[in-house]
């Protein structure tokens, strides 16, 4: 059973929602929305003793994320959500800092270019630069691992397809929560979980993805992952809540990848809602999920 405090927060979150992305917001412009996401992270605590190190990766700006005792071969490189169209490194900068403490590595998150102003493939271009980056700086690609939710889970997806079809070494492993990976809709989670999602519903969700798209075909293999052929990859980590419409996504992610022979670990968390690892110390799940997080990017850096 979801815990009392997880039970609260999502009846505030589905209070509150609205005047983050509701219909009053949607008069208003795309700029003006992402800044009050921006302003809405603030409140979020980052970790104590978290380093936080600004860079430029030929002109995208980037963030190391670290602590003391951080190795210096290793590394995740976080993609943050929020539809290809919002959100930034500060609205994701404390989950992507939890995560790392979680691991015991450093994170990079770049800020990629977002819709509709710079629609697909822009974000996947950024993500293989980065990488490719990290390469450059020595790092080697079996210390790397890519994490991302939501829409950043199927960036990662897609970067990894395209590096792989470009005969380039891939990371040791990729990382999902809630990932965005069907921007068809198609999974049966858009219908049976839209009244429960807090955050997520189906016409925002078609819009944005057609905002991403922009003139390709919302089944493109590097738009929707799902319907890509992923052998080849690395193994997927996901995780992703019974509450919310994206459920589908992860599941016929998981299911596509085993079809293809790739290991893959899948968690349904009962009662959780969209990305509610954002959450941090406040919910017992949050903390757990973190630390499922951290867990396999130690095992899979050990092995």
């Amino acid at each position: 059973m979801p815990s009392f405090k997880s039970y609260f927060l999502e009846k505030v979150i589905k209070l509150t929602a609205k005047s983050v992305g509701g219909k009053s917001l949607e008069k208003r412009g795309i700029a003006e929305r992402r800044q009050k996401l921006d302003a809405a992270s603030k409140r979020l605590r980052m970790p104590e003793n978290c380093l936080v190190e600004p860079l430029q990766i030929e002109g995208i700006y980037a963030e190391w994320l670290s602590y003391r005792d951080s190795p210096d071969d290793k590394v995740i490189l976080y993609l943050h959500g929020g539809g290809y169209g919002y959100c930034s490194v500060q609205t994701h900068r404390t989950l992507a800092a939890g995560i790392g403490k979680a691991a015991g590595v450093k994170v990079i998150i770049p800020a990629y270019r977002l819709a509709p102003e710079h629609p697909f493939p822009a974000a996947i271009e950024d993500a293989v630069r980065v990488y490719r980056w990290l390469l450059e700086q020595g790092f080697h690609s079996s210390q790397i691992i890519f994490a991302g939710d939501s829409a950043g889970g199927g960036l990662s997806i897609a970067t990894a397809l395209v590096l792989r079809d470009q005969n380039e070494p891939l990371p040791a492993a990729l990382v999902c929560l809630s990932p965005w990976v069907d921007l068809t809709s198609s999974g049966q989670s858009y219908q049976r979980n839209g009244s429960v999602d807090p955050y997520l519903n189906v016409d925002g969700v078609r819009k944005t993805a057609r905002m991403y798209a922009g003139e390709e075909a919302l089944d493109h293999p590097l738009i929707s992952p799902v319907f890509a052929d992923l052998a080849g990859l690395p193994p997927l980590f996901i995780q992703v809540g019974s509450h919310e419409i994206l459920q589908s996504d992860a599941e016929m992610l998981a299911a596509a990848a085993r079809h293809a022979g790739i290991t893959v670990k899948l968690k349904v968390w009962n009662g959780m809602w969209h990305v509610w690892q954002m959450s941090g110390d406040f919910i017992p799940e949050a903390r757990r999920a973190i630390k499922e997080i951290g867990d396999f990017v130690k095992r899979t850096f050990r092995g």
